[in-house]
């Protein structure tokens, strides 16, 4: 291999990266406008599966995309989908170590609380993007034919998962909860859900983890 050969490779993954950003920025920018949130659950579906299955920045291993055929994702339940008013809360901040970024700050913004479900903190990103964090973990965290034992994300606008909202209302809709990449390639080190973030109920929607 010649001295330039991991040059040119960080290059080629550095690319890939900003192009599965991007591809997921405009993702989401369709989902939301889609009037209908269970069309726009299946377009999501969908490409999402295509960027798993295809993109040269899947998160996915080599020996688990040999196999791929889609993330499992259970069909639309317009029950889980919310418009959430954020409240003030006490002020909390969190650090966390994620490997590849480094420490991550966050501080708490406030919370929403979902009928039937319980109370989700929501946090600010403290670094220069800024942005909106809610992660969440269910009941069935880490158990046969549920979630990932770590819990999902719900929005992540710096990465471009955002639904949508209005003044200091959001949407929150758990049928596109999905994993982090930690849940598929132990090389990840992803912000996982804090105890303002875990829910006594199981929920049956959005990406599930049986792999």
């Amino acid at each position: 291999m010649s001295q330039t050969q991991p040059a040119t490779d960080r290059v080629h993954s550095t690319l890939a990266t900003v192009d599965w950003r991007r591809m997921t920025f405009d993702l989401y920018r369709r989902v939301r406008a889609t009037p209908d949130p269970e069309t726009a659950h299946a377009l999501w579906r969908e490409t999402r599966d295509a960027m798993f299955g295809e993109h040269p920045a899947s998160p996915l291993l080599d020996e688990d995309a040999r196999d791929f055929e889609a993330l499992p994702v259970p069909d639309y339940d317009p029950s889980w989908r919310f418009h959430a008013r954020i409240e003030a809360t006490e002020p909390a901040s969190m650090d966390v170590e994620t490997g590849t970024d480094g420490i991550v700050h966050f501080d708490r913004l406030g919370a929403v609380r979902l009928p039937g479900i319980g109370s989700l903190d929501v946090w600010s990103h403290g670094g220069y993007a800024g942005g909106v964090f809610i992660p969440v973990k269910d009941a069935s965290a880490g158990k046969a034919r549920g979630t990932y034992g770590g819990g999902r994300y719900l929005i992540d606008t710096i990465k471009g998962a955002d639904l949508g909202g209005e003044d200091a209302e959001i949407v929150l809709d758990f049928n596109f909860a999905y994993n982090p990449s930690c849940a598929y390639d132990p090389a990840w080190a992803c912000p996982l859900a804090p105890p303002g973030n875990t829910v006594d109920v199981p929920i049956p929607v959005g990406e599930q983890y049986d792999f």
